[in-house]
This record gives structure tokens, sequence and C-alpha cells, in this order.
């Protein structure tokens, strides 16, 4: 084995690969039921939601914590959603966003559409917020470079 073997073997033992049912899909994507959540130490804050699918248009997502660009965010969310996917403590529940890269060195993460996954069960939904009028589609996400 080279060192170059071992190398990318290290890598690709530190990527999880943790299953996630989405029984309502993603909106605009609801036929897709089956997702990956992919978190690799060397993204971090960043996670990818890769579609597990055989389908050659399968989409993969970027995905952020929205407290990383938004400490203050606080989404309200209808009791009945959050029981869909049988959350009963706020413990179980991980929200992360969809990022869109716009350009160099230009992201935005939507904030009025959160993916709420249970920790415990590995489910999600995409639920808008019932305060979702307080929030942007494009937030801007502060990048490493400013390009000066």
């Amino acid at each position: 084995m080279t060192a170059q073997q071992v190398n990318n073997m290290d890598v690709e033992q530190q990527i999880e690969h943790v299953p996630i049912r989405m029984p309502f899909g993603l909106l605009g994507f609801e036929s897709v039921k089956e997702y990956v959540l992919l978190s690799d130490p060397s993204e971090n804050p960043f996670m990818w939601l890769q579609m597990n699918s055989d389908d050659e248009e399968a989409q993969t997502f970027l995905l952020l914590s929205p407290f990383v660009v938004c400490p203050d965010y606080s989404p309200n969310f209808d009791d009945e959603e959050i029981q869909s996917i049988g959350i009963t403590r706020s413990e179980d529940v991980l929200l992360l966003n969809i990022v869109t890269l716009r350009g160099p060195n230009q992201a935005t993460i939507n904030l009025k559409g959160p993916i709420v996954l249970n920790r415990s069960t590995l489910e999600g939904k995409q639920i808008i917020p019932i305060n979702a009028a307080e929030y942007r589609i494009d937030y801007p996400v502060q990048t490493g470079n400013t390009g000066n």
C-alpha cells in the first residue's frame, strides 16, 4: 500500500455517512425519501445531504447549521409538523439549512426552509417556520476569503 493510499483511506474513514429518511422529501423533491448525510471534519461546519438514488439526476445539497451565521435564529414550528417525524424532546432536534453558492466567495443560506432532523430516529423534514416572514431565503454566509 502506498502512502497516498493510506492517506486516502484515512480521509475516507473520517467521513461519516448517516442514512436519513425524509418521509415527505424536500420541497421540490417530494418523491425522494432516502438521503445520506455526509460530514467530513476537514469541511466543518459544512455537511452534505445526498439523495440516495441511482438516478443520474440525483442532487447533493450543501448544509450548514443556521446558528453558525445567525446566532439569534429562532424558528417557531407547528407542533404537529415536529411530531410528524417523532420529535418529542428539544434535545432530539438538529437544524440544518441549505446553502447556495452564488459565485466566487459568495454564498447564502435559506433560513425560511430549515431541515429539521430527529437525532434519535434519523428522520427529517423540511419545515417552513410559523415565523418564516422574519427570515430570508438568501441570508449571506460570510466566507473566509474577502477577495481583497
